[in-house]
C-alpha cells in the first residue's frame, strides 16, 4: 500500500515511475527479510484484515477537507490543508495521525476526474502514499463519536509535483482501534490540485453569467391613489435584498467579478415599487402597509446594483422570466405566444428606466439548457436569435477529444450558446458545509483546467449555473471565479463574445428530439391550464380596457401579472402558481364588476307611454365611457321600447359616480312583460350581467275613457239644474220674505208645498267648485296628453312594487 497507483488514463513521467519503484524496493528488502524469519499464519492473518478493512472503508472515521489554500498553488507557495476528521464508530481511535496522499502524476481526462470524486473509500494499491515525515498531525486518542480539528502545511517543492495538470490530493486518516490493534487507513477524503504554475501559451476563454433572478412576489392589485401603491404576495423580497440575503450577497460578490449578468427586469420593477412604497397581502385578505425600513432598503440595493452594473455586460431575459419549455409544449395551442413578445419589449426598457443601463435581449435561457426542435422555435419567436442550452441536452456525438467552443450554428440564424454541463452544475446542492464548498471550488477549478489542456486551441467556454443560487452557492462560486480570474490558464470573456466565437467544426449542431427532453423537468412544466387562464384573463383584459378613460392604469399591472403567470419560478410549485393565477382572475373580476347596472325590482306601467329610469354604477376612481346600454323588451307586442324590441344609450359615468338613463315606453296591451338591461362595449360584446325585471303594465282603454267622461258631464248637467232651481227660490223669498218673519228665515216654500233645506255652503261653494273651468282642473289626464319625465332616480335598488313615474 505504499506505492501509489495510477488512475486509468494517467501517464507518469519514466523518470518519476523509476524514482518511485527503486524507493519502494529499498524500503521493502528489511521488511521482507525480517517476514521470513516469522512464522506465516499470524502477520498473514493481520495483513488480510487490513486489507479487507482499507478495501472496504470499514474504518468508520469521515475526514472533512474545509479549506484548501491556495485553491490554484504557483512555485514558491505553502500549501495548507484543514479540516477535521469525526469517529462515526462505537470504538476508540489510538495511535492515529492524518496525513496528505498526492497522485504521483496529473489525471488526464475529465472523465478521470469525475471517477475520482465518487470514490469514497480508501483503495489499495489506488490511493497515494502519504507525503508523511513532519507534513502529519498526530490524533492520539479519538473516542467514539468525537471530532478533532487538523491543519497541515505543506511547501509545494515538497508535494513532488512535476507536470501541469491535475493532480489528486487525499487526506486520511491512519490508526487503530480496540478491536484492530494494527494500523489501518481509518478514513480518507479525496480532492483536487489544479498545479499551472506558468502562463499557459493559450488560455481558455470563459464565461460565467452570474443571475440576478427572484420568484414572484408582485400581485396584480393596486391602490386607487394616483402612485397606484403596489401589493406584495409577502415580504420575503425585503429578506432577500436586506445585508446577508440572497440577493444582496449576489450582488455584492459579483461587483467585484468579471462576469456576464442576467438580470430578470421583474426583480428590478419589484424592488423599484417598494422603493416608492408599497403594502403587503395578509392571511386574512386585508393589506398592511410597507415598513419605511424596507424601502430604505430597496432604494439602498438599486442604488448599489446601478453603479455595480455601469460599463458591464448585461443581459435581460423577457420580463418575469418565462418558462420556454413549457410555453413550448403546453402553451403554443393556447396562443399565448403573443405574451412572449410582450414580456421581451417591456424587458429592456425596464431595465434602462430603472438602473440606466441598455442590456443585450437577444438571449433566451430554458431551464437547465435542455432544448428541442420547439423550444428553439418559441425562444426565438420573440426576435432572441440566441439560446442559452447546455452539453447534457446538445450532446457530443462526433467523437471530439476535446471540449469544444460553446457556440453552435443551429439553423435558420440561431445560435445555440451550449454552457458546459459538469462547471454549470458544480455549485448545487448545500454549500453551507465548508467541506462541501472547498470540494466544488476544487473540483471546478480542476475542471476548467482540464479543459485548457486538452487542446492547444483556443476555446470559448460558457458556465451558466442555476438559476437561483443560495447565498452559500453564491459564495462558493465567487471563491471559484476569483481563483479562476487570478489563475494562469482562463481568460474571462462576455456572453455576447463567446456567443460570436469561431464554432468547431466537429461539433455537435443538431438539436435533440422533443423524446429526449428529461421526464424530470418534463413533469415541473407549468400545466396547460395555467395558459388557457392567460388567454382568457387577457380576453377579460382587452374586454374591460375598451370602457376606460385611464387604461394605463388596469392594462399595465394586469399585463405584467399575466407575464409572471408564466414564470419559471413556478417550476414544481404548482399549489402556489394556480394560486397567484387564481388572485389575478379574482382581482380582474371584481374590478370588471365595479361598473354595473343597479337590481331593479318589478315596476308598474299605467297609461300607453311611460319612461323607465335605468342606473349605471361606476365604482372605479376613473370614469368609464364608450359603453351602451341597451334595454330590452320581451314582449313588444305588449310593450314597446322606443320604436322596437330594444333601446339603447351611449352610457359616460365619472368615476365613483352613477347616472340614472331614461328608456321612452309604450304600450299596446295589459299585463306582465319581461324586460332585460345589458350593458355592451362599443363593439357589441355584452359587460357585466344583464338585470332582468319585470313591468306590469295596466292601461286605461278608450272605452273606459268615455265612460268617465259621460259621468263628469252629467254631474255637471245635474249641478247645473240644481243650482237654476235655487236661484229660482231664492227669487222667491225675496219677493215673500217681509210677509214671513224671523221664524221663517232659512225655509223655502213653493206653490207645490214642498220644502228644500238651504245649505249655505252649497249656496255660497256649491255652483262655483261645480262650474266648467274648476272642475276641469281635476279631471284625469287624457293618455294622450304629455307625460312629464320622472325626476332623477336615487341610484339605491329600487322598492318593491316599484312605480314607474311617467
Amino acid at each position: 500500500m505504499a506505492e501509489a497507483a495510477d488512475f486509468q488514463g494517467t501517464s507518469p513521467s519514466p523518470a518519476r515511475r523509476w524514482l518511485r519503484r527503486s524507493g519502494v524496493l529499498l524500503a521493502g528488502a528489511p521488511l521482507l527479510a525480517g517476514l521470513l524469519q516469522l512464522p506465516l499464519s499470524a502477520p498473514a492473518q493481520a495483513a488480510e484484515k487490513a486489507s479487507v478493512a482499507d478495501a472496504a472503508g470499514s474504518g468508520g472515521v469521515d475526514v472533512s477537507i474545509d479549506s484548501l489554500s491556495p485553491s490554484a498553488p504557483t512555485d514558491g507557495d505553502t500549501v495548507t490543508v484543514s479540516g477535521s476528521v469525526t469517529n462515526r464508530t462505537k470504538q476508540t481511535v489510538t495511535d492515529a495521525h492524518v496525513g496528505i496522499r498526492v497522485g504521483s502524476s496529473p489525471l488526464t481526462t475529465r472523465s478521470a476526474i469525475d471517477t475520482a470524486a465518487k470514490l469514497t473509500s480508501f483503495q489499495p494499491g489506488l490511493d497515494a502514499a502519504e507525503v508523511g515525515g513532519k507534513y502529519v498531525e498526530k490524533v492520539a486518542r479519538l473516542t467514539a463519536g468525537s471530532s478533532q480539528n487538523f491543519s497541515i502545511s505543506v511547501p509545494v517543492k515538497d508535494l513532488d509535483l512535476g507536470d501541469d495538470g491535475v493532480y489528486q490530493v487525499g487526506v486520511s486518516l491512519t490508526g487503530r482501534t480496540t478491536a484492530q490493534q494494527w494500523d489501518q487507513v481509518l478514513g480518507i477524503k479525496r480532492t483536487f490540485l489544479p498545479w499551472q504554475p506558468d502562463a499557459a501559451d493559450t488560455k481558455t476563454k470563459t464565461t460565467y453569467l452570474w443571475p440576478l433572478i427572484s420568484s414572484v412576489h408582485l400581485t396584480a392589485e393596486t391602490g386607487s391613489d394616483e402612485q397606484q401603491t403596489r401589493v406584495f404576495k409577502n415580504d420575503d423580497l425585503a429578506k432577500e435584498i436586506a445585508p446577508g440575503g440572497r440577493l444582496d450577497q449576489l450582488l455584492s460578490l459579483g461587483s467585484g467579478l468579471d462576469v456576464t449578468w442576467v438580470l430578470d427586469p421583474d426583480v428590478l420593477a419589484s424592488v423599484d415599487a417598494m422603493r416608492g412604497g408599497y403594502r403587503v397581502q395578509q392571511a386574512d385578505g386585508t393589506t398592511v402597509a410597507g415598513s419605511e425600513k424596507n424601502r430604505a432598503l430597496a432604494k439602498a440595493w438599486l442604488d448599489k446594483l446601478e453603479k455595480t452594473v455601469q460599463g458591464q455586460k448585461i443581459v435581460a431575459l423577457p420580463f418575469a422570466d418565462p418558462d420556454i419549455a413549457s410555453l413550448a409544449h403546453s402553451g403554443k395551442i393556447t396562443g399565448s405566444l403573443s405574451r412572449l413578445k410582450d414580456a421581451t419589449d417591456v424587458a429592456s426598457d425596464t431595465v434602462d428606466s430603472i438602473v440606466h443601463v441598455k442590456p443585450n435581449t437577444d438571449f433566451t435561457w430554458p431551464v437547465d439548457g435542455a432544448i428541442d426542435p420547439s423550444i428553439v422555435n418559441v425562444a426565438t419567436s420573440a426576435g432572441a436569435d440566441k439560446v442559452i442550452a447546455r452539453s447534457d441536452s446538445l450532446r457530443e456525438t462526433g467523437g471530439l477529444a476535446y471540449t469544444p467552443s460553446a457556440a453552435r450554428p443551429i439553423g435558420g440564424g440561431t445560435t445555440a450558446v451550449v454552457a458546459d454541463e459538469r462547471l454549470s452544475t458544480a455549485f448545487q446542492g448545500d454549500m453551507l458545509k465548508a467541506g462541501s464548498s472547498t470540494l466544488a471550488v476544487q473540483k471546478f477549478l480542476a475542471q476548467s483546467l482540464m479543459i485548457n489542456l486538452q487542446d492547444a486551441d483556443q476555446r470559448s467556454i460558457v458556465v451558466a449555473p442555476q438559476r437561483m443560487p443560495t447565498a452559500s452557492q453564491a459564495q462558493t462560486m465567487a471563491e471559484a471565479l476569483r481563483t479562476l480570474q487570478q489563475g494562469s490558464w482562463s481568460e474571462l470573456q462576455g456572453l455576447a463574445a463567446a456567443a460570436k466565437a469561431k464554432p468547431d467544426p466537429g461539433a455537435t449542431t443538431r438539436v435533440p428530439s422533443a423524446s429526449s427532453y428529461p421526464s424530470a423537468l418534463k413533469n415541473q412544466q407549468l400545466p396547460a391550464s395555467a395558459f388557457d387562464w392567460m388567454q382568457s384573463t387577457q380576453t377579460k383584459l382587452d374586454k374591460f380596457k375598451v370602457i376606460l378613460t385611464d387604461r394605463s392604469r388596469v392594462v399595465t399591472p394586469f399585463g405584467l401579472a399575466i407575464d409572471r403567470g408564466m414564470s419559471t419560478s413556478w417550476r414544481g410549485r404548482p399549489a402556489e402558481g394556480k394560486a397567484f393565477r387564481d388572485g389575478v382572475d379574482s382581482y380582474l373580476d371584481g374590478l370588471t364588476g365595479l361598473v354595473h347596472l343597479i337590481e331593479k325590482s318589478d315596476a308598474q306601467l299605467s297609461g300607453r307611454s311611460a319612461t323607465i329610469p335605468v342606473t349605471v354604477q361606476n365604482n372605479l376612481v376613473q370614469g368609464v365611457d364608450h359603453l351602451t346600454l341597451r334595454l330590452t323588451s320581451q314582449q313588444p307586442t305588449r310593450l314597446k321600447i322606443g320604436n322596437g324590441p330594444y333601446y339603447e344609450q351611449s352610457i359616460k359615468v365619472a368615476g365613483e359616480h352613477s347616472q340614472s338613463v331614461k328608456f321612452p315606453t309604450s304600450t299596446k296591451a295589459n299585463g306582465p312583460v319581461k324586460v332585460v338591461a345589458q350593458l355592451y362595449t362599443e363593439d357589441g360584446q355584452p359587460y357585466g350581467d344583464p338585470v332582468p325585471f319585470e313591468v306590469k303594465v295596466t292601461e286605461i282603454t278608450s272605452t273606459v275613457m268615455l265612460v268617465i267622461g259621460g259621468g263628469v258631464l252629467l254631474l255637471v248637467l245635474a249641478g247645473f239644474r240644481m243650482y237654476t232651481q235655487r236661484k229660482r227660490a231664492a227669487a222667491r223669498q225675496t219677493e215673500e220674505g217681509p210677509e214671513d218673519g224671523p221664524e221663517d228665515e232659512g225655509v223655502n216654500k213653493d206653490t207645490d208645498g214642498t220644502v228644500e233645506t238651504e245649505n249655505t255652503d252649497d249656496s255660497e261653494a256649491g255652483p262655483e267648485s261645480m262650474s266648467g273651468p274648476k272642475a276641469g282642473a281635476d279631471d284625469p289626464e287624457h293618455p294622450s296628453d304629455p307625460t312629464p319625465d320622472t325626476a332623477s332616480e336615487s341610484a339605491d335598488p329600487s322598492g318593491t312594487g316599484e312605480r314607474v313615474d311617467r
